[in-house]
């Protein structure tokens, strides 16, 4: 029967680390890797019995790479502080490894508590994740967001969800869309990516409409529109960002 580590990567997640650990205690190892936390995220990890490590911050992809690299087990389960293994979805993953699986990977669907509720509609969902992985033939890859395991071959699919409580509030899911679409700006501008009026004018909507009607966001009320402008929100600042470093690009040094 294979066994599998948790590996949580953290820094400063002591409001939800020990709910992250005590969701994955089915594993037969969970694994914290802290980059430099001072709020008392590695005394709570070590009080739950899980093995940490602290290192520097090396960016999410080498962050989840060396922890599976010092997990002890091959089969890694890579869990994110705010997220929480469900007991179907693990009693899913211990059945699927009463044998050696024939997959190297597996991926699941990712549900999203904000605003109140469980959302299921808008690009939130089903979000899916490839979370479940044999290191010897899977590992992270990515530039500085959007981080995916690439497995080497077909990747399976799990029934059970992921829950994800991604944001405390409105302000925390703004401070997020800030940073991340900075990091997706950069990443676009350096594989080439250019932007434009028609970008700014074409995308934001289009995401609106997608989240909105295609992805069902009208079913989930108030919260469904603001998810759904939120989300084009995002994608208006990440075309806006490109554009500021395409412009900072061509003014002359002084």
């Amino acid at each position: 029967m294979p066994k599998v580590t948790v590996t949580i990567i953290t820094l400063k997640e002591a409001e939800h680390i020990a709910a992250a650990i005590d969701s994955a205690r089915w594993a037969d190892e969970v694994l914290v890797v802290d980059c430099g936390s001072t709020d008392g995220t590695v005394d709570i990890a070590r009080s739950t019995g899980a093995v940490v490590l602290c290192r520097e911050w090396t960016g999410y992809v080498d962050q989840k790479n060396f922890a599976a690299e010092r997990a002890s087990h091959d089969w890694i389960f890579s869990l994110d502080a705010d997220e929480r293994i469900t007991p179907a979805l693990a009693a899913e993953v211990r059945t699927l490894l009463t044998t050696e699986p024939p997959l190297g990977g597996y991926r699941l669907p990712r549900v999203a508590y904000h605003l109140g509720r469980w959302v299921r509609t808008t690009d939130f969902y089903p979000d899916y994740q490839t979370r479940l992985y044999d290191r010897r033939t899977a590992r992270w890859r990515g530039q500085y967001v959007h981080e995916s395991v690439s497995v080497d071959g077909p990747v399976g699919q799990l029934r059970h969800e992921l829950q994800h409580y991604s944001f405390r509030n409105l302000r925390d899911q703004l401070d997020r869309i800030n940073h991340y679409t900075t990091l997706a700006a950069r990443q676009m501008h350096e594989s080439g990516r250019r932007s434009g009026p028609l970008h700014l004018l074409v995308h934001p909507p289009a995401a609106f409409l997608r989240n909105y009607l295609l992805r069902r966001g009208i079913l989930d009320g108030t919260a469904g529109l603001t998810i759904s402008l939120m989300n084009a929100y995002s994608v208006f600042l990440k075309f806006a960002k490109l554009w500021e470093m395409q412009r900072e690009e061509k003014v002359p040094s002084s």
